[in-house]
Protein backbone atom coordinates (compact mmCIF):
# COMPACT_ATOMS: atom_id res chain seq x y z
CA UNK A 1 0.00 0.00 0.00
CA UNK A 2 1.63 3.45 -1.11
CA UNK A 3 2.18 5.96 1.98
CA UNK A 4 0.13 9.08 1.75
CA UNK A 5 2.06 11.65 -0.16
CA UNK A 6 3.17 14.49 2.17
CA UNK A 7 0.89 17.45 3.06
CA UNK A 8 1.83 20.97 1.46
CA UNK A 9 2.97 22.83 4.34
CA UNK A 10 2.77 25.99 2.36
CA UNK A 11 -0.73 25.92 1.61
CA UNK A 12 -2.01 24.82 5.32
CA UNK A 13 -0.15 28.00 6.43
CA UNK A 14 -1.97 30.21 4.25
CA UNK A 15 -5.00 27.96 5.40
CA UNK A 16 -4.45 28.50 8.86
CA UNK A 17 -3.98 32.13 8.27
CA UNK A 18 -7.10 32.20 7.10
CA UNK A 19 -8.19 30.55 10.44
CA UNK A 20 -9.33 27.14 9.41
CA UNK A 21 -9.20 24.80 12.06
CA UNK A 22 -8.91 21.69 10.24
CA UNK A 23 -5.12 23.18 8.69
CA UNK A 24 -4.66 23.78 11.96
CA UNK A 25 -4.44 20.42 13.17
CA UNK A 26 -2.84 18.85 9.60
CA UNK A 27 -0.35 21.27 10.21
CA UNK A 28 0.66 20.63 13.43
CA UNK A 29 0.86 16.72 12.22
CA UNK A 30 2.57 18.04 9.67
CA UNK A 31 5.42 19.70 11.23
CA UNK A 32 5.25 17.67 14.60
CA UNK A 33 8.43 15.95 13.94
CA UNK A 34 10.57 19.07 12.41
CA UNK A 35 9.47 20.96 15.90
CA UNK A 36 10.31 17.91 18.06
CA UNK A 37 14.21 18.02 15.93
CA UNK A 38 14.77 21.80 17.04
CA UNK A 39 13.45 21.03 20.29
CA UNK A 40 16.33 18.14 20.92
CA UNK A 41 18.69 20.92 19.19
CA UNK A 42 18.02 23.04 22.16
CA UNK A 43 19.10 20.43 25.00
CA UNK A 44 19.96 16.72 25.41
CA UNK A 45 18.67 13.71 27.49
CA UNK A 46 17.18 14.81 30.86
CA UNK A 47 19.11 17.75 31.53
CA UNK A 48 16.94 20.26 30.38
CA UNK A 49 14.16 22.13 32.21
CA UNK A 50 11.50 21.14 30.24
CA UNK A 51 11.33 17.82 28.13
CA UNK A 52 10.95 18.18 24.01
CA UNK A 53 6.71 17.59 24.02
CA UNK A 54 6.54 19.99 26.82
CA UNK A 55 8.43 22.60 24.77
CA UNK A 56 6.46 21.77 21.42
CA UNK A 57 3.39 21.97 22.77
CA UNK A 58 3.97 25.18 24.60
CA UNK A 59 5.68 26.98 21.55
CA UNK A 60 2.71 25.77 19.17
CA UNK A 61 -0.09 27.28 21.58
CA UNK A 62 2.17 30.58 21.07
CA UNK A 63 2.07 29.99 17.30
CA UNK A 64 -1.61 29.43 17.19
CA UNK A 65 -1.97 32.37 20.09
CA UNK A 66 0.27 35.03 17.87
CA UNK A 67 -0.09 37.08 14.90
CA UNK A 68 2.50 35.34 13.07
CA UNK A 69 2.04 33.88 9.74
CA UNK A 70 5.11 32.38 8.47
CA UNK A 71 5.13 31.70 4.49
CA UNK A 72 6.68 27.73 4.31
CA UNK A 73 8.85 25.25 6.36
CA UNK A 74 11.67 26.83 6.66
CA UNK A 75 10.03 30.48 7.99
CA UNK A 76 7.52 28.12 10.11
CA UNK A 77 10.63 26.33 11.82
CA UNK A 78 12.98 29.84 12.07
CA UNK A 79 9.70 31.15 13.60
CA UNK A 80 9.88 27.71 16.12
CA UNK A 81 13.46 28.12 16.99
CA UNK A 82 12.99 31.78 17.78
CA UNK A 83 9.35 30.33 20.22
CA UNK A 84 11.41 27.92 21.38
CA UNK A 85 14.05 29.87 22.89
CA UNK A 86 11.48 32.26 24.59
CA UNK A 87 9.84 29.58 25.99
CA UNK A 88 12.75 28.11 27.71
CA UNK A 89 14.18 31.17 29.05
CA UNK A 90 10.53 32.14 30.25
CA UNK A 91 10.49 28.85 32.18
CA UNK A 92 13.87 29.24 33.79
CA UNK A 93 13.10 32.54 35.00
CA UNK A 94 10.06 31.00 36.32
CA UNK A 95 11.83 28.56 38.05
CA UNK A 96 14.10 30.11 39.88
CA UNK A 97 11.75 33.13 40.71
CA UNK A 98 10.24 30.68 42.82
CA UNK A 99 13.67 30.60 45.06
CA UNK A 100 16.74 31.89 44.49
CA UNK A 101 18.62 29.28 42.61
CA UNK A 102 15.41 27.83 42.16
CA UNK A 103 17.06 24.17 40.47
CA UNK A 104 16.80 25.04 37.23
CA UNK A 105 18.92 22.73 35.38
CA UNK A 106 21.40 23.90 32.60
CA UNK A 107 20.06 23.16 28.49
CA UNK A 108 22.78 21.72 26.75
CA UNK A 109 23.23 23.11 23.79
CA UNK A 110 25.15 21.27 20.29
CA UNK A 111 27.09 24.39 20.66
CA UNK A 112 30.73 22.07 19.30
CA UNK A 113 30.38 24.60 16.12
CA UNK A 114 30.16 27.26 18.61
CA UNK A 115 33.66 26.33 20.75
CA UNK A 116 31.16 27.66 23.69
CA UNK A 117 30.69 24.90 27.23
CA UNK A 118 28.22 22.78 26.59
CA UNK A 119 25.83 23.73 29.18
CA UNK A 120 24.35 26.97 29.45
CA UNK A 121 21.55 28.24 31.98
CA UNK A 122 18.40 28.73 29.48
CA UNK A 123 17.73 32.45 31.58
CA UNK A 124 21.86 32.92 30.76
CA UNK A 125 21.42 32.46 26.70
CA UNK A 126 18.34 34.19 26.53
CA UNK A 127 19.94 37.35 28.24
CA UNK A 128 23.12 36.60 25.95
CA UNK A 129 21.39 36.32 22.70
CA UNK A 130 18.81 39.40 23.91
CA UNK A 131 22.16 41.31 24.71
CA UNK A 132 23.51 40.00 21.05
CA UNK A 133 20.19 41.58 19.55
CA UNK A 134 20.72 44.65 20.83
CA UNK A 135 24.31 44.72 19.39
CA UNK A 136 23.34 43.16 16.10
CA UNK A 137 19.60 41.85 15.73
CA UNK A 138 21.21 39.99 12.72
CA UNK A 139 23.76 37.90 14.19
CA UNK A 140 21.45 37.27 16.79
CA UNK A 141 18.81 35.67 14.00
CA UNK A 142 21.93 33.74 12.72
CA UNK A 143 22.16 32.12 15.74
CA UNK A 144 18.97 31.40 16.16
CA UNK A 145 18.82 29.91 12.97
CA UNK A 146 22.15 27.81 12.56
CA UNK A 147 22.07 26.74 16.49
CA UNK A 148 18.12 26.32 17.45
CA UNK A 149 16.49 25.61 13.74
CA UNK A 150 19.33 23.96 12.53
CA UNK A 151 20.09 25.64 9.44
CA UNK A 152 22.77 25.03 7.02
CA UNK A 153 24.15 28.43 5.85
CA UNK A 154 22.52 28.42 2.24
CA UNK A 155 19.18 28.10 4.53
CA UNK A 156 19.55 30.65 7.09
CA UNK A 157 21.30 33.29 4.30
CA UNK A 158 17.27 32.42 2.07
CA UNK A 159 15.29 32.69 5.26
CA UNK A 160 17.20 36.32 6.34
CA UNK A 161 17.53 37.73 2.49
CA UNK A 162 20.99 37.86 2.15
CA UNK A 163 23.96 36.43 0.75
CA UNK A 164 25.82 33.54 1.45
CA UNK A 165 29.09 35.51 2.43
CA UNK A 166 27.16 37.73 4.91
CA UNK A 167 25.94 34.65 6.32
CA UNK A 168 29.60 33.20 6.99
CA UNK A 169 30.70 36.84 8.17
CA UNK A 170 27.53 37.20 11.00
CA UNK A 171 27.97 33.49 12.41
CA UNK A 172 31.93 33.87 12.09
CA UNK A 173 31.53 37.24 14.50
CA UNK A 174 28.42 35.75 16.43
CA UNK A 175 30.59 32.72 17.65
CA UNK A 176 33.60 34.56 18.49
CA UNK A 177 30.96 36.85 20.27
CA UNK A 178 29.51 33.59 22.48
CA UNK A 179 32.61 31.83 22.87
CA UNK A 180 34.06 35.34 25.13
CA UNK A 181 29.91 35.63 26.75
CA UNK A 182 29.81 32.28 27.28
CA UNK A 183 32.79 31.64 28.67
CA UNK A 184 33.10 29.71 31.94
CA UNK A 185 34.08 32.75 34.77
Amino acid sequence: MPSEPPLDVTALLERHARADPEARQQLFAALYDDLRAVARRVFRGDEATLQPTALVHEAWMRFVGGQAKPADRQAFLALAAHVMRHVLVDHARARSAVKRGGGARPVTLDVGQIGARAEVDPADLGECLDKLAGLNERHARVVELRVLAGMTIAETAAELGVGHSTVESDWAMARAWLRTELAPD
